[in-house]
């Protein structure tokens, strides 16, 4: 039963990381509800912890846009990214809505949301794979939230229940950490179909790595003179901490799905054009996925 303090949360995108995000907000005491364009019957899913083994049950109701009688003042956005318009279309989101981005790669919510809009970019490194309703959470890392204001007054609760959960005065570092290592893993990964282990152990993807992030690291000093660089030591620390794992982009376009390079390493030659910087490794990595998967 959540208290009244606590908000009731609409959760656009349950899948693996979603779900676990709502089984954290509701050990808070929080509802979740998941918001979906057509009518459905409750979400009932397990979360199996390989870290201690338990398994433990969720249960989410399903609304939809229509159904509402009242405008959304919570919102987490954690489908995949490039369905995120279709996601929030029609969505009666409060002029001063409170939504959490959680979600690989940057700018999937620009033009989307009002000025008013309480934006708070969230970064996890936990591990989630298997089924829509059996999701096997292999690790519960660093997750981290902020927007850089203040938290909100619901925040000590849910980081309480949420393992690792930290509010960050400066979010986009932790941001930037994460589209380095996914510009990396995801589309190599992908494009050889390899676990992310074979990116360092194999000399020759360790080299196509290495071009990637050099070149990362290029546009985002550019953009910001305080940007460290040197992203490949984390990097690859990524790769080996996950090296039997599949990524998110691998098993996308293994069942021949939409990925989400776009808003990863697409994000980044977006950002390069806008500089006059060309980044023809990260160009080329964006239009072999969209082959790839074209030719899927």
């Amino acid at each position: 039963m959540s208290s009244p303090a606590a908000p009731h949360w609409f959760l656009a995108g349950a899948g693996h990381i979603g779900t676990l995000a709502a089984h954290y907000l509701q050990r808070a005491g929080h509802r979740v509800s998941v918001l979906r364009t057509s009518a459905r019957a409750p979400i009932e899913a397990t979360l199996h912890f390989h870290g201690d083994g338990q398994r433990r049950h969720i249960t989410l109701d399903v609304h939809t846009p229509a159904t509402l009688a009242a405008p959304i003042e919570h919102l987490i956005v954690a489908c995949k990214t490039p369905y995120t318009a279709n996601a929030l279309a029609g969505c009666p989101l409060a002029d001063d809505a409170t939504v959490l981005r959680l979600q690989n790669g940057m700018g999937s919510l620009d033009g989307l949301l009002a000025p008013t809009t309480r934006l708070i970019e969230t970064v996890t490194t936990n591990a989630v794979t298997g089924t829509p309703t059996v999701h096997e959470v292999v690790a519960e890392n660093h997750s981290w939230m902020g927007d850089g204001g203040r938290p909100p007054a619901w925040f000590e609760a849910v980081a309480n229940a949420w393992p690792g959960l930290l509010w960050a005065d400066d979010i986009r570092s932790a941001q930037w950490r994460k589209l380095v290592a996914n510009a990396a893993i995801n589309p190599l990964s992908a494009l050889y179909d390899v676990p992310n282990g074979a990116l360092v152990d194999r000399a020759d993807l360790r080299a196509c790595m290495q071009r990637v992030v050099a070149e990362a690291d290029m546009l985002l000093s550019a953009l910001d003179a305080d940007w460290p660089g040197d992203s490949l030591a984390a990097v690859e620390d990524v790769a080996r901490a996950t090296a039997a794992n599949t990524s998110s982009m691998r098993a996308d376009l293994q069942r021949g799905a939409v990925t989400e390079i776009d808003a990863i390493n697409g994000w980044l030659v977006a950002k390069g054009a806008r500089l006059g910087m060309e980044m023809p490794v990260n160009t080329a990595l964006v239009e072999r996925i969209r082959r790839a998967r074209h030719h899927e």
